[in-house]
């Protein structure tokens, strides 16, 4: 006869109970999981990366920093994110008018990740730094080019007509066929030579985009630039750089310039921290300066080219230009390039030369005063024609709703 010891069963009951217990958690719906409700307060539809601590993300998850997660939108599917260098964890959100959007992080490992934005330095091409996202391209001049004597000073703009990834396969293609050009050139053929440049080249559009914005000794697109005497130092290639963020949803770089001199100051340093998001026609940039013992007039802008000098606008707040490319009457497309400034300036307004130079009639610029031991932000950036915004008055709107939603940024609760 088996006799049950009514004690030894109930710690059974109580040992399978927990042990049970311990299997089904990981499967119950809200266990270890955060729920993200991004709000639009706007009449508008809204797609924009927000914003989330990470900290407190993985402090509602309840694993350790560093660990991972997988984020899902309303209907289940895991999309992109990224976590950056200053401890935010980015989303692209879509949320309509007046309207919520929903998404789920939970403990897990994420499929892998479309990359939307990146960049990189190319030391092959004297030390550009190239970046992108899914509109558009942009650089910067380094400091082999700043050895050779070439005086480009502001910031390229690079045509893009799809979302894919372009600048380094543009860089390969270019580069990777210049001895093979020099050497038909040597050989006479010339024919065969212009033909392959024509190719290869990414000076003209083979149906993706191309360089054709014209920089020089210019702001080019969104530079700064300290005044002195009614004259603006222009900034030169940078000396060092650190990419602090990396895609998929956003490239952030930090840039250091040379020593320069401006009044009874000798050793001026520029600072610039540079992000571009995914869906943005506009970068932002954050600039300071080390050295400065008293205020000075700054500026920032874009080159006014002399084929047009009169397709200018400037709000209080913003200047847009409808940029003629380097070849108007052969390209037949425009750039349009501007800069935003959410947090004000004194004065958006013209700056030409008595006698313009290169193709440069001056700059349409917003001036502020910069006071040592501070930073100023503002935004700038560039569209095309044959892409995702086809007039000026599409710019201008674009312009605005982005003005709009720099100040009025989607609400993010977390639970």
């Amino acid at each position: 006869m088996q006799i049950y010891d009514e004690t030894n069963m109930n710690k059974s009951k109580s040992f399978y109970a927990l042990v049970l217990g311990l299997m089904l958690a990981p499967f119950s719906a809200d266990a270890g999981n955060v729920t993200v409700t991004v709000a639009n307060a706007s009449d508008v539809q809204r797609q924009e990366l927000v914003e989330i601590p990470a900290d407190d993300v993985y402090a509602r998850l309840g694993i350790r920093k560093g660990g991972q997660f997988i984020v899902k939108n309303a209907l289940g599917q895991q999309v992109p994110f990224q976590l950056t260098f200053d401890g935010k964890l980015l989303i692209d959100a879509s949320v309509r008018s007046n309207g919520t959007a929903d998404f789920t992080i939970t403990p897990g490992t994420p499929k892998a990740m479309k990359t939307y934005v990146c960049g990189k330095q190319y030391p092959e091409r004297v030390d550009d730094i190239a970046w992108e996202n899914d509109r558009t391209a942009y650089r910067v001049y380094g400091p082999a080019l700043q050895r050779t004597g070439e005086k480009a000073y502001g910031i390229d703009v690079w045509l893009k007509n799809t979302p894919d990834l372009e600048v380094e396969k543009r860089y390969d293609t270019e580069l990777s066929n210049h001895a093979k050009i020099e050497e038909l050139k040597k050989a006479g053929k010339i024919a065969e030579a212009i033909e392959m440049q024509q190719e290869t080249t990414y000076h003209f559009d083979h149906g993706y985009g191309l360089d054709c914005y014209k920089v020089g000794p210019t702001l080019g697109c969104g530079a700064p630039a300290l005044m002195n005497d009614g004259e603006m130092v222009l900034p030169y290639c940078y000396k060092t750089y650190k990419i602090l963020d990396n895609g998929p949803l956003r490239f952030t770089v930090q840039l250091e310039y040379n020593p320069f001199a401006i009044g009874n100051d000798k050793n001026v340093v520029e600072h610039r921290i540079i992000s571009c998001d995914k869906g943005s026609n506009f970068n932002r940039m954050t600039v300071w300066y080390d050295g400065l013992t008293d205020s000075r007039d700054m500026v920032a802008g874009v080159v006014i080219h002399s084929e047009d000098t009169k397709s200018v606008l400037y709000g209080s707040d913003y200047v847009l230009y409808a940029d003629p490319t380097d070849n108007p009457t052969k390209q037949n497309f425009q750039i349009y390039v501007g800069v935003l400034f959410p947090d004000g300036v004194n004065a958006t307004k013209a700056m030409m030369y008595d006698t313009p130079s290169n193709g440069n009639s001056g700059h349409g610029v917003g001036m502020l005063t910069y006071k040592p031991g501070t930073k100023y932000t503002y935004y700038f950036g560039s569209a095309w024609s044959k892409n995702d915004v086809r007039t000026m008055n599409e710019w201008k709107l674009r312009a605005e709703e982005t003005l709009d939603a720099i100040r009025t940024p989607l609400k993010v609760t977390i639970k």
